[in-house]
């Protein structure tokens, strides 16, 4: 007996089978689940999981061919970072559902670990660049976006927000110390950290000038314990220098106290790749989705958000992400 074969529509089988194909490898799992939260160039993945360059180039072409990651090109070096899912589209559900499992496995220690090592040097490399280059620091933020061009934005969203007059008000990565006499004027107590002894010495000039007495400064990394929380916890064009920008949300998330907020400005994605040696910037900005996802997963919920346009055709963000109000579960 003859039997009819039903008709497959090899596009789609197609499809199916790449992204079968692409979870079919434990080393291909495990460099998703890396690229959770992160971004890394095929050095750095070679690196990370300990084999050949050609290698790990073949498994990216793989899992790039399914569509779970995507590629950026930043000067001669080409990012890849994980691919969102489309659930109205053939294979989304699919694609969704691997990441979901992805993200339930723990990676192995050594790779945990050669993770952290390419973060310090990242961190390492952006401190250095700070050290060297402190004296030049408002010149170098006038290559890109100087604080008077989004002072205003914030302090409008700052003071629409309605601190209340015992508040208190942390800044990581104060800079010069141009933005703390703001802070100093709205709440009672303002905490600024900085890794880069330089930039704090900077930051406690411009404290001296201003007679600011309710300003402490120390010295710390973004993803350092921090011994209290406050109310309003700020960022101002720091997020594109640090290592793990996801990672360090989701610490500053924590120091956020309840009913409190996280302020972030940053600037939106770009490609102008000069900006890394120019001005020690790590990450050419960021997609909008990624703050507000990283927020999310933090605990976070969305708040105001403001865009502004400058003439040398960067965009800023001006975001910020609340803390539910009964939430006690920051640290």
């Amino acid at each position: 007996m003859n039997l009819r074969v039903p008709a497959i529509r090899h596009d789609d089988c197609d499809e199916l089978a790449a992204l079968c194909k692409a979870g079919g490898d434990p080393l291909r799992l495990n460099v998703l689940r890396a690229l959770a939260n992160d971004s890394f160039g095929v050095l750095e993945l070679a690196r990370i999981f300990a084999i050949g360059q050609s290698g790990m180039s073949h498994h990216l072409k793989v899992l790039a061919q399914a569509e779970l990651v995507a590629t950026r090109r930043e000067g001669n070096a080409i990012f890849y970072r994980r691919a969102l899912p489309h659930l109205d589209v053939f294979g989304g559900q699919l694609h969704s559902a691997l990441l979901d499992e992805v993200d339930t496995l723990s990676l192995p220690a050594d790779v945990q670990a050669r993770i952290a090592e390419v973060h310090g040097q990242r961190a390492a490399a952006s401190q250095d660049f700070f050290t060297r280059t402190a004296e030049k620091f408002p010149a170098q933020q006038d290559l890109i976006a100087s604080l008077t061009q989004y002072r205003d934005s914030v302090l409008s969203l700052l003071d629409a927000l309605g601190f209340g007059a015992d508040a208190t008000a942390l800044e990581v990565g104060p800079g010069d110390g141009s933005f703390l006499p703001e802070l100093a004027r709205r709440f009672k107590r303002v905490i600024a950290l900085d890794n880069s002894p330089a930039m704090l010495e900077l930051a406690r000039l411009a404290c001296e000038r201003q007679a600011l007495s309710n300003v402490e400064l120390h010295q710390a990394d973004a993803l350092e314990a921090v011994g209290e929380c406050a109310d309003c916890v700020v960022l101002n064009m720091v997020l594109h220098h640090l290592a793990a920008p996801a990672d360090a949300m989701k610490h500053l998330a924590g120091l956020v106290k309840a009913g409190g907020s996280l302020l972030i400005t940053e600037l939106c994605s770009h490609n102008q790749s000069w900006a890394r040696e120019a001005c020690g910037d790590l990450w050419l900005g960021f997609e909008q989705d990624d703050l507000a996802r990283w927020a999310a997963a933090a605990g976070l919920l969305p708040g105001e958000s403001l865009y502004i346009g400058l003439r040398n055709g960067f965009q800023i963000q001006v975001r910020q992400f609340q803390r539910p109000a009964g939430d006690t579960h920051h640290r």
